[in-house]
């Protein structure tokens, strides 16, 4: 039986304006957060009438964190959360309007209950749905339960980084059970903008959107969309809807010029975003009306370059996992917003996200910083057909959820075979490696995918390496030109895998070191692990200069055309960040981003005066 219903958290906020950024950036309404203390068991029942709810946990917060209050990872893989949510006056659905509450994220599986009532299950820890609470909602207050379910040891699901075992181990770090990203409550019209997608094509001046109705238009139903650009509307088109799922080409008036067009044109050094609003009418009389944001850019490649809107932009990411000390996997406004604005202050203009779905206002960050994002699906490691359909239905949804975020750039499938353990000599997963390459295609073809980050690349819009050796002149040697990068793919074997199979050649790919670095600062005294271990500030930042000094000659030199740095922040047992898990530095930031973009570095850097580098030396 339930012992205790504590409110939603008394601190929580209570009224439907916020200062943080939406938690749905794209589509964007009141709302609230029901993020705060909830009701909280380890019970293994199957209904909340039979759960004792002995303790409490505050969400949004994972069980396995110190934010959670409980910092228990012994919890069977079965939690229980129950809350009561009292609602204010004009909070209180009226008869054409509907209650919703939605979950940003629940890891794995969740079973919710409205008032002791079972009203929807949903599977997958990465991605977001929502639960209609109207007719509870309706006299003032109802309770709502979750119970998530979320087994320990499964290598069926998309795991990530969350280790399978009892402790962290190796480069997985702790897992991230139950609720882990924001509850909110959202009052909507019976009929309204239930979701928006945005392509935009450069080359004809003009936006594709789509959009999707909670259910069929009525007769008369039309969708005013105007566009705007500092409060000057640039486009306002008004459409009769007669169907749910309704397809718009939204034309700007073309400048003619290319200094003018490229004003409006989103990149790293440039996030032009643009303002959206929808007016959903029937009949003459407004029915829904929300905001939202879109950008023109596009991403291609030509030749050996990465292009952005037409024009080479060679990237300079960072790989980031996303993890802080005090709350695991979870992240909130103002730590999205700090990694963002830290990440272009080290020289990066790009970052990719590794073996994690972020939560949308990251990505929104990204968008208004200016970086251009890697999104990678996290991995599973078993390959059976369970695997596969889990990770197909996951990859749909962190797509359908994304794709409208003009600062991803890239999409990655697969990361370093994983999950794909036997590329080398089986042809079912190599057709694995197909076919999610051809579905990341098929969803989206304004943007590029890495069929397998790192090596056995059979299909991918990218060369990819992944190459931890310290010396930065070996890098220079192996990544400075076509033909050293030609000699090295045989050559170089990372994690003692092939870099490609069958035959794929990268001479008309751009050439990616998306993992390279790794350089750990670790007092003496002091554990961790790291690819490359120094013990003080000064090394760290001397033996970074070098390694990024060697790979932005290769730029120059156009073998490369982009590179990936390991990592932003530390993970856990894994210290080879430029900041620690609290996010403080660890060298001085501003001679970071100046080796970072290429610019010359401190003097002491010996690399500089190097006559190999400037003559060359073999791989």
């Amino acid at each position: 039986m339930i012992e205790s219903l504590p409110d939603v958290l008394p601190d929580a906020k209570t009224t439907w304006a916020s200062d943080e950024l939406h938690p749905r950036p794209m589509l964007t309404r009141p709302w609230r957060s029901l993020d705060g203390v909830w009701a909280f068991s380890t019970s293994k029942q199957e209904h909340p009438e039979d759960v004792a709810f002995d303790r409490t946990i505050r969400v949004p917060f994972a069980p396995e964190t110190p934010a959670s209050g409980v910092h228990a990872t012994d919890h069977g893989g079965s939690l229980w959360y129950h809350t009561r949510v009292e609602l204010a006056p004009h909070e209180v659905p009226g008869p054409d309007e509907r209650l919703l509450v939605h979950f940003g994220g629940v890891d794995w599986k969740a079973r919710v209950f409205v008032d002791g009532a079972f009203a929807r299950e949903h599977e997958g820890g990465y991605t977001s749905f929502f639960v209609d609470v109207t007719r509870a909602a309706r006299k003032g207050s109802f309770e709502i339960a979750v119970h998530a379910t979320d087994e320990p040891g499964d290598l069926d699901v998309p795991r990530g980084k969350q280790t399978w075992k009892d402790e962290p181990h190796a480069i997985w770090y702790p897992r991230t059970s139950g609720l882990w990203r924001t509850v909110w409550l959202e009052k909507v019209p019976r009929q309204h903008v239930a979701h928006v997608a945005w392509t935009p094509n450069i080359d004809r001046f003009e936006l594709l959107l789509r959009t999707e109705l909670a259910e069929l238009p009525a007769p008369g139903t039309r969708l005013r969309v105007q566009v705007s650009l500092h409060g000057e509307v640039l486009i306002d088109e008004d459409a009769l809807v007669r169907t749910r799922r309704f397809e718009k080409v939204l034309r700007f008036p073309d400048p003619g010029i290319d200094a003018a067009r490229e004003d409006l044109l989103w990149t790293p050094d440039h996030p032009r975003l643009l303002d959206v609003t929808f007016t959903l009418t029937v009949a003459g009389s407004e029915i829904d009306h929300a905001e939202g944001y879109t950008a023109m850019r596009s991403v291609s490649t030509g030749g050996r370059r990465f292009l952005l809107n037409g024009r080479p932009y060679p990237l300079r990411l960072v790989l980031h996992q996303g993890y802080w000390a005090d709350t695991g996997l979870t992240g909130d406004d103002d730590r999205f917003r700090f990694d963002a604005e830290m990440i272009r202050r080290l020289g990066f203009n790009g970052v990719r996200l590794h073996q994690k779905v972020e939560d949308p206002r990251f990505y929104a960050w990204c968008d208004r910083v200016g970086l251009a994002v890697w999104a990678e699906l996290p991995s599973a490691y078993a390959f059976n057909p369970e695997s596969l359909s889990t990770l197909t239905r996951t990859w749909l949804d962190c797509l359908r959820d994304l794709a409208s975020h003009p600062c991803i750039v890239a999409w990655v499938p697969f990361n370093e075979s994983w999950g794909l353990p036997d590329l080398a000599t089986r042809t079912d997963q190599r057709e694995a490696q197909r076919a999610f390459y051809a579905l990341t295609k098929a969803f989206d073809t304004t943007r590029l995918v890495s069929g397998n980050d790192g090596w056995e690349q059979l299909v991918t819009d990218m060369y990819t390496v992944h190459d931890y050796d310290e010396d930065p002149e070996k890098l220079l040697a192996r990544y400075g030109s076509p033909d050293a990068i030609r000699e090295t793919m045989w050559k170089l074997w990372p994690g003692g895998h092939r870099s490609t199979l069958e035959g794929l050649m990268p001479d008309e790919r751009p050439v990616i070191l998306s993992e390279f670095g790794g350089i750990s600062c670790i007092p003496e005294g002091e554990r961790g692990w790291g690819y490359v271990v120094v013990r003080t500030s000064d090394v760290l930042t001397s033996a970074y200069e070098a390694q990024l000094g060697a790979v932005n000659r290769a730029l120059d030199l156009k073998g490369l055309h982009g590179f990936c740095y390991t990592q932003f922040a530390d993970t856990y047992q894994e210290k080879n960040g430029l900041l620690d898990m609290a996010r403080l530095p660890k060298a001085d930031v501003e001679r970071i981003a100046r080796a970072t973009r290429g610019q010359a570095p401190h003097p002491a850097n010996p690399l500089w005066y190097s006559p190999r580098w400037r003559q060359g030396v073999k791989p």
